[in-house]
């Protein structure tokens, strides 16, 4: 077999795993902001909301006010996947994008993509020069489980708090939920009626978008403080993936494992939450 063979194992693997991580991989990286970085450590600087001045009269001294300025740190962490195949001739086994080696890698670094952008959601986001201030999802931007799963009620408040907050109603907004949520939803007939919704949700078997809200659905949501579920809204630029490496991928021989071909990708990738009034954290029953 020609010394070539690995070259074009590298780029037609390499092309299958970014179409797959970006068609199937990852449910969540395309509803939040996503960065190309550098590094291990990037900053993301933010300007805030400022003030005019009234004038006082006429020729006066030029007034100067403050602009807030801020920042927010995210810390990136490599991720792996790796697997062997027995049979160096089979190429199409590796450049068919459908083939199930391909589809098993992009989605387990689809699915570390989303664990990634889930935590760093309602978790601790570092602010400050160099990320030395701990910033917590405040109170106000999370909404009681009330011994209930995802009702019209939370979604009506989770809307209300992003929209007192000012977030751009042009912007698009996301829900994250389980499977468990979409059904309490689907029970519920102001949802699933044309009267009120223009998405024949009960219909179609799922919750598409209602109340301005795209629904997602993930199994890979994590628990409140208090063991609930934590469901999360937020507008799209308020949450943010950093990329520092796209998917690697290096297809060699493994003398030590008979002469297999080893498939090995890698990525580096971080996240954090940009501003706390633009996400929202729903407690559901677990």
């Amino acid at each position: 077999m020609s010394s070539q063979i690995q070259v074009a194992f590298n780029n037609l693997y390499s092309a299958n795993i970014m179409l797959l991580v970006q068609q199937k991989g990852s449910r969540l990286k395309d509803a939040v902001r996503q960065e190309v970085v550098e590094g291990e450590i990037a900053y993301f600087d933010q300007i805030g909301a400022g003030s005019a001045v009234k004038r006082q009269s006429r020729h006066a001294d030029t007034p100067l006010t403050e602009t807030p300025h801020a920042r927010r740190q995210v810390m990136l962490e490599d991720y792996e996947y790796s697997d062997l195949i027995d049979r160096l001739d089979q190429v199409k086994t590796l450049t068919d994008p459908t083939s199930a080696y391909s589809q098993a890698a992009a989605h387990a670094l689809g699915r570390a993509m989303d664990d990634v952008i889930i935590a760093n959601a309602n978790g601790t986001a570092r602010s400050g020069k160099t990320g030395q201030t701990s910033i917590a999802l405040p109170a106000n931007q999370k909404i009681a489980v009330a011994a209930s799963g995802l009702t019209l009620a939370k979604l009506l408040q989770a809307k209300e708090v992003l929209d007192a907050a000012e977030n751009d109603p042009d912007e698009p907004r996301f829900i994250a939920c389980p499977a468990k949520d979409i059904t309490v939803l689907l029970s519920n007939t102001q949802v699933t009626s044309s009267d009120y919704n223009t998405v024949k949700a009960l219909a179609a078997g799922q919750i598409d978008t209602f109340l301005g809200f795209k629904f997602i659905r993930t199994q890979r949501l994590g628990l409140t403080s208090g063991g609930d579920r934590a469901c999360l809204a937020w507008r799209q630029s308020a949450l943010l993936l950093a990329i520092a490496q796209t998917p690697k991928v290096k297809v060699t021989e493994r003398p030590d494992k008979s002469y297999a071909t080893q498939v090995y990708c890698a990525m580096s990738v971080g996240a954090t939450r940009m501003e706390e009034e633009g996400v929202v954290e729903i407690a559901t029953l677990a």
